[in-house]
């Protein structure tokens, strides 16, 4: 256990550099000021060093599906604000999107299933208002986070069940699979 403890310390003072300090990740200027406006922003969060971990962890694999900083960053805050109001894993949240709509606010799914979400039209008149717009990408959060939030519950906390409920396709997992690799892969 000392020996372990030793090597991985020494490990990091011969990964620290010349100056002795540890090196943080490079950032574009536009990616640094995008992150630094999101940290004094993000209310969701516990402190700002809460806000930048999670921002800087989640940016980067946001990046493939987002190139604008800015529009990177007001998503992750929206994503974790509505997942944390609705008691759900931001993670799980951003896992759900790739797979659902791989973060296009305008996808429009066969079958009607709208934003990034790809919440059906009928939930309006369920949870919301018939004037409720779902492209608008707070408010289809709002809802998606809510419908998942209820099917986790139907589900008693399975989550590959409330992934399939969330999908329409209760009984088989192949969505749920879907879901749950991204998240493994990419957002844990």
């Amino acid at each position: 256990m000392i020996r372990t403890t030793l090597f991985t310390l020494l490990a990091l003072v011969f990964a620290a550099g010349a100056n002795g300090q540890m090196r943080i990740p490079e950032l574009a200027p536009a990616e640094r000021k995008a992150l630094r406006n999101a940290i004094g922003q993000a209310d969701s969060f516990a402190d700002r060093f809460d806000a930048e971990v999670w921002l800087m962890a989640k940016s980067q694999p946001l990046a493939r599906y987002i190139k604008d900083p800015d529009e990177r960053m007001y998503v992750l805050k929206a994503v974790h604000r509505e997942a944390t109001l609705a008691g759900l894993s931001p993670e799980i949240v951003l896992a759900v999107i790739q797979i659902e709509s791989a973060f296009n606010p305008y996808a429009v799914s066969r079958v009607g299933a709208q934003g990034m979400m790809q919440v059906m039209p009928f939930w309006k008149n369920e949870i919301g208002s018939p004037t409720d717009n779902l492209i608008d990408m707070d408010t289809n959060l709002r809802y998606g986070c809510t419908i998942l939030k209820h099917y986790i519950g139907k589900a008693k906390g399975n989550l590959a069940n409330a992934l399939a409920y969330y999908n329409g396709s209760y009984g088989r997992h192949t969505y749920s699979s879907k879901v749950l690799d991204a998240w493994a892969e990419r957002w844990r």
